[in-house]
């Protein structure tokens, strides 16, 4: 009986090769941890996560108002109620002027005002963000003139500005966002160039440049990166200031007429008479709305300020 040897000797078999993650699946990664990060050291702030809950509780009201009170609530032709009744269990915050649903009115008008604030404020910091790691990068005269422009605004009083542009331009809710926006952009600049200056005094700036890194690719993939943080932080609470800016020109008559806003709600109770006649129903319900969604802003900017830069030591 004979046996076949084998060829040669055998070997063992290699193991699978693993696909490593490219670098676009990193970077996600990355993203992924750092958001749990931040969102786990920003529930631990008590402030923070109640302005957050009331922020969602409104964004709710105003998106679901199409379907909660519908449009026609606008309507001065088909008021449901007689002027200026006061709160009842048909009308549970009264009517205005004109017969209407006032809680109706409040959470419809939910939707202008917080999109007015919203809009407004990433226009100011996407300004101020501009101009503020422009001049923290060129220096010279560029940042000279930068600044002297920024010392003007900061100097100026905003609320004249923006009446001042808004007398000039047509009414619209356009014009009261441009009108916010451009003039609440100063107090952005200083921080956000402050911080670009901070940043490209660091080793690694130097390096990027040694290796043929042009202007815009500093700017773009190192300095923005590190101040986006803080223009976060700072966007959350221009929001606050935004909401208030759009009540006070509504209620000075400055805004859209054509639409329903909380600071409107205000200017028509004003021209109602209703701070003489007592009418407390027609100016409570959308002076609360605009201290509460405020403050909740200004308390998730704390936070958010608090988990991004500890030292600032924000109570929780």
């Amino acid at each position: 009986m004979t046996t076949t040897e084998p060829d040669g000797p055998m070997t063992a078999e290699a193991p699978p090769r693993v696909a490593q993650p490219g670098p676009r699946t990193l970077a996600w990664q990355r993203r992924r941890r750092s958001a749990a990060r931040f969102w786990k050291q920003y529930r631990t702030h008590r402030a923070g996560v109640l302005g957050l809950a009331a922020l969602g509780l409104f964004a709710l009201i105003a998106v679901t108002a199409p379907l909660t009170v519908g449009s026609d609530v606008q309507s001065v032709t088909s008021a449901p109620g007689e002027p200026l009744e006061s709160p009842s269990a048909e009308f549970p915050l009264g009517t205005d002027q004109f017969g209407r649903n006032l809680l109706g009115l409040v959470v419809w008008g939910a939707r202008v005002s917080l999109l007015v604030g919203l809009l407004a404020a990433v226009l100011s910091v996407a300004i101020g963000a501009l101009i503020g790691i422009t001049a923290g990068h060129f220096r010279g005269w560029y940042a000279t003139v930068l600044m002297r422009i920024t010392d003007w605004f900061l100097v100026m009083p905003t609320l004249v500005l923006a009446i001042a542009l808004a007398t000039v331009m047509t009414r619209s809710l356009g014009t009261i966002i441009l009108a916010i926006g451009v003039t609440t952009w100063p107090t952005t600049a200083r921080l956000v160039r402050a911080q670009t200056l901070a940043v490209e005094s660091r080793p690694y700036i130097e390096r990027a440049k040694a290796l043929g890194g042009g202007h815009r690719h500093i700017m773009s993939r190192h300095v923005l990166p590190n101040v986006m943080p803080l223009v976060l932080a700072q966007t959350t609470l221009i929001i606050s200031s935004a909401i208030l800016a759009e009540a006070t020109l509504a209620f000075l008559g400055l805004g859209d007429p054509t639409v329903v806003s909380w600071g409107g709600l205000l200017q028509d109770a004003r021209e109602a008479g209703a701070v003489s006649a007592g009418k407390w129903w027609y100016l409570v319900p959308p002076g609360v709305a605009i201290a509460v969604v405020a403050l909740a802003f200004t308390l998730c900017g704390r936070a958010v300020e608090s988990v991004l830069n500890p030292k600032l030591g924000v109570a929780r």
